[in-house]
């Protein structure tokens, strides 16, 4: 199954916003508790019983990751306990039948168009609350032998029924929908006895009725099969990612403290200035950002996490050109640095401040104008004859073809510092 999406809007964005918000959220624990705790349904159900987010304003979600620069926001519409926060007519294991009683995906979806994102859902292939879905290695209950002989039979084309199913709901309940983010397969994984994939999905049928359904939808690779941008997860790629030797839009997928759920006790929260850094790397590898908030039990995005947003905030405030629509250049960076280009503009981003003087080997001739992004003021190049030896106060020994900029001793009071480079027609 080959991609079909037009991925104009997703590479212009650059930046996503991720939401994983469940039942798991009032627990504070992790999204994975009710697997890490080898919890029962029963067990598992007061948070059902208590799901009441009196807080919930997807409005509010929507503004923050717009201010933080974001094209899109992907919300967990269902997680690997089941639990769905739609008003599913396939179960009711929904948020309609919480004291909550609401449908929160259409009020995220409609807050999402109101601020002007683009919508993206999640939906979890795995589901431990589902009577079909068979037990392995990824179950809460995978210890429990009487659970495993009692659950013996499943069989799971019931599952798949269910899960194409819901999917259809999705993608026909709530207008368009502009990205899908199915996860997971993992018959790859040792540890994850029983591993399911593409097979166990029906997962050619259930893209095209993805691409039938929403023709212009975004789906990503955790099928088991090819979608339109593959995933990396809790790592930043080397290079730019390529599919069969090809390049291949891609998106890492980022946590703010190692848990996509909210979890009230870790304290292991990334700098913005790191997340920002995680940002124009990916930009300069030509991928994207999809960064995640995990909202508490009363629906609120919390304190760390907002305030994390809002430094990205700032810094897109002054820098946001240098991300948006701009991808990798075809100049290597000096060390320390990552290169964005976009028209006629190339970004250099400083990861460390140098010392008075910056060098750009390759790009002697090639720039009409330099500038600071913060002031817009100008930075002079230099001539430095290639010729010249170095010595004493006076520098030489560059390459040839090498630009010199010279900075200001003082760095500009931001995470990642950037200079805009105007270049000249054909360069």
């Amino acid at each position: 199954m080959t991609a079909s999406a037009s991925l104009t809007w997703f590479t212009d964005a650059r930046l996503g916003m991720f939401v994983h918000w469940g039942l798991y959220s009032l627990a504070a624990r992790h999204e994975w508790v009710k697997n890490h705790e080898r919890m029962t349904d029963a067990e598992y159900e007061p948070y059902f019983a208590h799901f009441d987010p009196d807080r919930y304003d997807p409005r509010a979600w929507a503004r923050t990751a717009k201010a933080a620069g974001a094209g899109y926001v992907v919300l967990t519409a269902k997680h690997h306990d089941g639990f769905c926060l739609w008003n599913s007519a396939l179960t009711d294991y929904t948020s309609m039948n919480t004291p909550f009683g609401r449908d929160a995906v259409a009020e995220f979806v409609e807050a999402c168009r109101a601020e002007g994102l683009r919508v993206g859902l999640y939906y979890s292939l795995i589901d431990w609350h589902h009577r079909s879905f068979p037990v392995d290695g990824t179950h809460p209950q995978r210890d429990d032998e009487d659970f495993k002989t009692a659950a013996a039979d499943r069989d799971i084309r019931d599952y798949q029924r269910y899960l194409h199913g819901q999917v259809r709901e999705l993608l026909t309940g709530y207008g368009q929908i502009d990205y899908l983010f199915f996860d997971f397969s993992y018959t790859h994984r040792a540890d994850y006895w029983g591993g399911k994939g593409a097979e166990d999905w029906d997962a050619e049928n259930l893209l095209c009725m993805v691409r039938a359904l929403q023709p212009q939808i975004i789906v990503n690779d955790r099928l088991g099969i090819p979608g339109d941008i593959v995933t990396p997860e809790q790592y930043q790629p080397l290079e730019p990612m390529t599919r069969d030797g090809e390049p291949v839009a891609w998106e890492a997928c980022q946590t703010l403290n190692g848990s996509w759920g909210y979890d009230r006790d870790n304290l292991d929260s990334k700098s913005s200035e790191s997340l920002i850094k995680l940002l124009i790397d990916g930009v300069s590898k030509d991928g994207n950002l999809l960064l995640n908030v995990g909202p508490d039990g009363r629906g609120r995005i919390d304190p760390v996490a907002q305030r994390t947003f809002d430094e990205i905030a700032t810094w897109m405030d002054d820098h946001a050109r240098s991300i948006h629509g701009a991808g990798p250049a075809p100049w290597k960076a000096p060390s320390d640095t990552r290169y964005t280009l976009r028209g006629d503009r190339l970004y250099v981003h400083l990861f460390s401040w140098p010392f008075k003087h910056l060098h750009l080997p390759g790009l002697a001739g090639k720039v009409a104008y330099a500038q600071l992004m913060t002031d817009a003021s100008e930075l002079i190049p230099l001539h430095i004859d290639p010729d010249r030896v170095a010595q004493n106060t006076l520098m030489g020994g560059l390459p040839e073809g090498t630009l010199t900029l010279q900075l200001p001793i003082q760095r500009p009071h931001s995470p990642v510092p950037v200079i805009e480079l105007f270049l000249n027609p054909g360069s």
